[in-house]
């Protein structure tokens, strides 16, 4: 049964009952009916402040407050509806222009029908998660009517007539009550005249339209409507331009250029009976006419090679492939391939019947398959595929710039429309067709575009123009760009969220009575000699540590964990914004936070010499680290110093601090230290990544040096105690709540993934790289040094590391026991508790752990297995976004530090291509390409041997380079052509070191 769930006071008008009888076949063949039954309502408000009469029956709450009403007495008129008009957009409206009804120089007023929301949420549930946003504005006045529940604007399906026409024909319904409901409302209210907004229908679709104005309604296309606002030339810029170029290709003869897609019956066909798969389509980032698949079927990935065998596949896209035969199998690509390159200065206009490859595509395509079939060795080819059809687009809005070469100089001062291509900052993305009428403004700016189409006979993928971020290489707008690109939700906290805050703000303390209800079921640990360690100038303080000895010479070892779920209660708007991003991200120069600031860096931060809630875990521990128990517990604590990892490492250093502060720290080291080799002995790597700290200056904020992190005892202090605690709550959680607990595991990789750079290490340096377990690869990777060279070993755990899978968070119910494991920490199970600040996973875990222990009752929401696969969903996606957003954050501003500086450093090969290699600098903690073309002028010619990973220049300039091989590069900043982007270029000195 399904109804409005509304308050009422009274109900004046009484319900009206519409039912609709349902037959269906059970599993035993007997035939069931059911019946639904629809309650209609006529109190349901047309939420606009003209209308007294909906304000008078309007539902109220339990303190006889009605819903504040939405839209405006007074909306804004245009040429076409002087009087004022609402909008009152189809589905299809908003599936081409979301981005048109977010700007802020229009579409406000906007009814959004119950029947398009629905549609849309099946239809797109990112845009559904917007126009969810924009319903949450109190700026934009979008108002949420529930038309199929009034009585007057609820209609039923035809016989015979389609779901959409239906869905049309309800906005249509809504549309006239509107214009009738409101000329009453004003005609009855008396007093001064008022004018009757015009209540207008949006829509691109056609016969929508014509049906609309038969009937009388006002209703106009996008194109129609934006074509009527002050600033149309930039808003009709952003309507979609999939069908735009859909009219004028039948206006004339489409050439198909790439395969056709199969249709989804035979691609879900196909899958099952296993001659297809599916799986993310995967573009490399050394060659855009390379892209890779993992599927189950296969140990290696499937290759896809070339434009028709990528058919309109896009880096991210779930996509269904078909296998080639075997004779057609070949290697990965050991050619850096680049499109800017080799297609340079492209008419962006020019698209029918042109080639689908072009000359110099095809000739680097015909170089890889001559390499390939001239290989004297065998099994090296992988299988191949081609794209046979995407079952889900991963497109998102594109942060790029304008090619200039696809600008006509006749248009660039004015204001007429053109076709240009947009080059996306993502390499792994291809270049977007745009039509705009702003081509000369928006040369020399970093643009957001969305992509609309692609479709057979279009070379290029089509998109639309958003907005401008500024000028390239302004601070501002490369800042944004680089959260745009990875989806990180930067917009200001809204009211609603703040609203969840504590009333006191800034000025809420600890209660200072035990007997005050916030002290319930908490320990007073405020006695207790705690102190935080993290990096300097850290103001969201996570977590604080203490240690002591016990009578019987073990010690009391307590975690202490800000108590963030005290302040963020589930379901509530705070709580859905910090599920929603997931995680805080950490650039350079600021930092996104996942909750506001008062919580953050004040409320729930467990600052020194103030009492803080906490979340304790405390165990007894021997001198050899052994655990004799563990317990969990609500408290207050009182922290009595913030150190930093240099400060603490100083004071446990120096002899002469004896105090029992800084001997509960030399306490924690010791058994840090052994919890260490435990967890190393059991099989933990130890991997390594390129950690860096961009120096800032302290006024201006410019990025002034570049210094490689140091790792200090004092850090694996920290770390163990974190992974302990962690461990200790995963086991708990799990046992209380084995079905739903939110839990992290780092799968074993395939063996697959391990293959090159067990051959790279055997070729090269006669190392054995063994990879059956996670022991068997700690220890290889332990033996592999180069007494030579002391970053060796750094430098393979470095590519080791890339082999890895990925770890994820998980819901305890998807996977048997064995399946829990974490790889890389060899921890039979893992969760995430000791960063809730910071990381909704962390929060998820505080709340069952809560429940756990007896503190509280679990919500129900953290019940719901299907809620909770949503959440680990977003915060996998969330937590991988935000650290590729912080690594790219620390590339843009290495690159302004050195910007203007030519530095020379030494560097090592981390990969040898055919025609190039790559470099990685130690100091910097970045790696860069240097091509052939980049060691002189003309290009050296060069001999490839890959199976040795040498590669020997000869004519303009003679070098050897080889893979691991030390060399002096010279270290400068350009602006990278191909993206816009200043980026850190690399030239190469000498080979073998300095």
């Amino acid at each position: 049964m399904t109804s409005l769930k509304r308050s009422l006071v009274s109900d004046p008008y009484g319900s009206n009952i519409s039912s609709k009888v349902f037959v269906r076949s059970t599993k035993s063949g007997k035939v069931q009916k059911i019946v639904r039954e629809l309650y209609l309502r006529q109190d349901i408000p047309c939420s606009s402040k003209l209308c007294t009469g909906c304000l008078a029956t309007a539902p109220r709450d339990a303190g006889g407050n009605a819903a504040p009403f939405v839209l405006s007495e007074k909306p804004a008129g245009t040429k076409a509806f002087p009087q004022g008009h609402y909008l009152v957009p189809d589905t299809n409206a908003l599936l081409n222009a979301t981005d048109l009804f977010e700007q802020t120089s229009a579409f406000y007023d906007v009814i959004i029908l119950q029947t398009v929301l629905e549609e849309l949420k099946n239809r797109s549930l990112p845009l559904y998660n917007r126009l969810i946003g924009l319903t949450n504005s109190e700026d934009k006045r979008f108002y949420v009517f529930f038309n199929d529940f009034r009585l007057e604007t609820y209609i039923t399906r035809g016989v015979g007539e389609t779901i959409n026409d239906r869905n049309d024909r309800s906005v249509r319904k809504a549309v006239q009550w509107y214009g009738e409901h409101l000329t009453k409302a004003v005609n009855e209210a008396g007093g001064k005249p008022k004018q009757v907004p015009a209540v207008v229908m949006l829509s691109d679709d056609k016969e929508n339209l014509r049906l609309a104005k038969a009937e009388g309604l006002h209703a106009v296309s996008l194109k129609e409507y934006v074509g009527s606002l002050e600033d149309a030339d930039r808003l009709l810029d952003m309507i979609s331009a999939s069908q735009e170029s859909r009219e004028a290709r039948d206006a004339k003869i489409a050439v198909n250029i790439y395969p056709e897609y199969y249709t989804v019956s035979k691609m879900m066909t196909g899958v099952k009976d296993g001659t297809l798969h599916q799986g993310v389509f995967n573009i490399s980032p050394y060659n855009y006419l390379e892209g890779s698949i993992k599927v189950p079927s296969f140990d290696k990935p499937l290759l896809v090679l070339g434009r028709d065998s990528i058919n309109r596949g896009v880096h991210g896209d779930v996509v269904v492939v078909e296998v080639l035969p075997k004779d057609q199998w070949k290697e990965p690509s050991s050619k850096i391939i680049e499109e800017e390159i080799l297609n340079k200065n492209e008419n962006a206009d020019a698209d029918d019947g042109e080639a689908l490859v072009t000359p110099q595509e095809r000739r680097a395509l015909q170089e890889e398959v001559k390499k390939t079939h001239s290989k004297s060795t065998e099994g090296r080819p992988q299988p191949t595929a081609r794209v046979v059809g995407v079952l889900k687009r991963n497109w998102r809005q594109y942060v790029g710039h304008v090619d200039e070469s696809s600008v006509s100089d006749s248009v660039k001062q004015s204001r007429k429309q053109q076709t240009v291509f947009l080059i996306p900052m993502d390499k792994k993305i291809p270049k977007i067709r745009v039509r705009t009428r702003q081509a000369g403004e928006l040369l020399g700016k970093r643009i957001l575009v969305t992509i609309d189409s692609w479709d057979r006979e279009s070379r290029y993928p089509v998109g639309h123009f958003v907005r401008s971020l500024g000028e390239l290489e302004t601070k501002g707008a490369e800042t944004e760009a680089l959260l745009l690109e990875y989806d990180i939700q930067y917009r200001p906290f809204p009211k609603t969220v703040l609203d969840c805050l504590p009333k006191e703000g800034s000025d809420w303390i600890v209660p200072p009575s035990a007997e005050d209800p916030g002290w319930k079921g908490r320990k007073d640990l405020r006695g207790l000699l705690i102190c935080s360690i993290d990096p300097v100038g850290c103001q969201d303080i996570d977590d604080a540590l203490h240690a002591r000895p016990l009578p019987n010479g073990n010690f009391e070892v307590g975690v202490h964990i800000a108590d963030v779920s005290n302040f963020v209660k589930p379901n509530n708007a705070m709580d859905k914004e910090a599920s929603i991003r997931g995680t805080t991200v950490y650039l350079v120069d600021k930092r996104i936070d996942m909750l506001p600031m008062l919580l953050g860096t004040n409320l729930c931060s467990l600052m020194p010499y103030v009492e803080r809630y906490a979340f304790s875990a405390i165990w007894e521990i021997t001198p050899d680290a052994d655990i004799v128990k563990s317990s969990f517990t609500k408290s207050v604590i009182k922290s009595r110093e913030a150190f930093s990892y240099e400060q603490a490492q100083i004071r446990i250093d120096d002899a002469s601090q004896q105090d029992d502060l800084t001997k509960g720290m030399r306490t924690l080291l010791m058994l840090s230290k052994k919890l260490k080799q435990k967890r190393m002995d059991a099989g933990a790597l130890s991997l390594s990544s390129p950690e860096v700290k961009v120096q800032m200056e302290s006024e201006t904020s410019d990025p002034i040096d570049v210094q490689t992190k140091q790792q200090l005892d004092t850090n694996s202090l920290v770390e163990e105690f974190m992974l302990l605690a962690n461990i200790s709550v995963a086991t708990k959680i799990h046992e209380a709540y084995p079905q739903t607990a939110l839990l992290r595991r780092h799968a074993a990789p395939p063996k697959s993934n391990f293959e090159e750079l067990a051959n790279q290490l055997k070729v090269k340096r006669g190392l054995e790289l063994k990879h059956e377990s996670s022991r068997a690869l700690a220890d290889s990777l332990d033996l592999c040094v180069d007494p030579n060279e002391k970053f060796f070993n750094t430098l393979v755990r470095i590519m080791a590391t890339r082999c890895m899978m990925s770890a994820e968070y998980y819901v305890a119910g998807n996977f048997a026991y064995p399946e829990f494991r974490h790889y890389g920490l060899a921890s039979e199970i893992y969760t995430h508790f000791t960063s809730p600040i910071r990381r909704y996973a962390d929060l998820v875990a505080h709340r069952m752990l809560a429940a756990a222990i007896d503190y509280e009752q679990l919500d129900a929401s953290m019940r719901s297995k299907g809620k909770l696969d949503g959440i680990c969903k977003n915060i996998n996606v969330r937590h991988r976004n935000a650290q590729q957003a912080g690594r790219a954050s620390i590339e843009y501003y290495v690159g302004q530090a050195l910007k203007g500086r030519i530095i020379e450093e030494e560097g090592f090969v981390m990969k040898v291509f055919s025609n190039g290699f790559v470099v990685f600098v130690p100091r910097f903690g970045i790696e860069s390409l240097i091509r052939l073309r980049d060691l002189a002028d003309p290009e050296p010619d060069a001999a490839f041997d890959a199976e040795n990973y040498v590669l020997k220049t000869s004519g303009s300039r003679e070098v050897q380079v080889e893979l691991f091989q030390k060399v002096v590069v010279r270290i400068s900043d350009v602006m990278e052509e191909s993206t816009n982007k200043r980026k850190v270029k690399l030239e190469l000195v000498s080979v073998g070191g300095k």
